[in-house]
Order: C-alpha cells, then sequence, then structure tokens
C-alpha cells in the first residue's frame, strides 16, 4: 500500500474520472484538495455536514482518506468523522464538523473554497466494492449515468451491485 503522488492522481483521473470536475491546481502534494459545494455557517457548537463540490469515484484498487486543511481546524472547526472513502464508492464527500472556536462566533466555510484533502492509496487483494447506502451521495440522475460506464467496466460484481445501489437510492 502507498499514497499516490499527483503524476498517478493526473492517470487516475484520466483513466477512471476518479475527480470531476478536475482540476490540477488543486493537487498538493500527495493529495488533491477538495473544495465547499456551498456557503455553510456553523455558530458555536453547532455541528453540521459540508459537502464537497467535486464528485469522487475511488477505483476498486485504491482506498483514500480525507483531511480537513489545517487553516480550519485553527479557526475552531472540529472534525468529528473518520474519514475514509471505500474503494468502489462514487458520490460528494461529506465532512462532519462542529464549531468549537474559542471566542464562540460563527465560522462561514464559502462555496469553492478549498477545504479537504484527499489522499488515494492503492490496495491489495480482491476487489470489495462499496455497497453501502451513500453511494451515488449528493449525484443528480444525470450524473449518475455519466459514472454507470466507469463503474461497469472497472467493478468485477457490477450487475448485482447496480441493481442494490439504484434500490437504495430510489429507497432514500
Amino acid at each position: 500500500m502507498c499514497v499516490l503522488g499527483k503524476d498517478k492522481l493526473i492517470e487516475l483521473n484520466q483513466k477512471y474520472n476518479i475527480i470531476t470536475p478536475f482540476n490540477e491546481a488543486q493537487l498538493d502534494g500527495d493529495s488533491y484538495i477538495l473544495t465547499v459545494g456551498q456557503d455553510t455557517t456553523l455558530h458555536y457548537l453547532e455541528h453540521q455536514n459540508v459537502i464537497s463540490h467535486e464528485i469522487v469515484f475511488t477505483p476498486p484498487n485504491c482506498i483514500a482518506y480525507l483531511t480537513a486543511k489545517s487553516r480550519y481546524g485553527r479557526m475552531g472547526l472540529s472534525f468529528l468523522n473518520a474519514a475514509k472513502v471505500h474503494s468502489g464508492f462514487c458520490g460528494r464527500l461529506a465532512l462532519e464538523i462542529v464549531n468549537l472556536s474559542n471566542d464562540r462566533r460563527p465560522i462561514t466555510i464559502r462555496k469553492g473554497d478549498p477545504f479537504m484533502h484527499i489522499e488515494f492509496i492503492t490496495r491489495e487483494g480482491a476487489p470489495s466494492p462499496y455497497e453501502g447506502e451513500y453511494q451515488f451521495q449528493y449525484m443528480t440522475n444525470e450524473e449518475i449515468n455519466q459514472y454507470l460506464p466507469i463503474l461497469r467496466r472497472t467493478i468485477p460484481n457490477f450487475e448485482a451491485l447496480s441493481k442494490l445501489w439504484l434500490k437504495k437510492k430510489l429507497n432514500h
């Protein structure tokens, strides 16, 4: 297992559309910086999810981890969830945050602000694609349809999983 560098992230994006939209200027060391999808203001002790603007697809031979940019921690935002992205996951990502600022003032994160790093890590062994209820999280039907051909050619048991994913999506 190893963290993938810029050149490998560009290669993965060309092959799998791991991040949409993809902007090479958002590559940062061994990670990619995801941005905020909409303005979010948190009052002191308030908890909310911050959703990425970008759609992320984690190929079956990878997993990914999220970390928030440190500037937000210095502002007083604390991150509540373990931020692992399973192989085979496709959707927008959510980070659960709470405002614990010492001065107890609201903190606003603006749409388009660079907010979280995503690092892709190779995995070994047989593919075990994500089967959970958050597949296609915060995606439109049009966006889902754009990713289905990629999932079909990369996920070994796509037909069975697609029925499960779409059933769960319809039930929400």
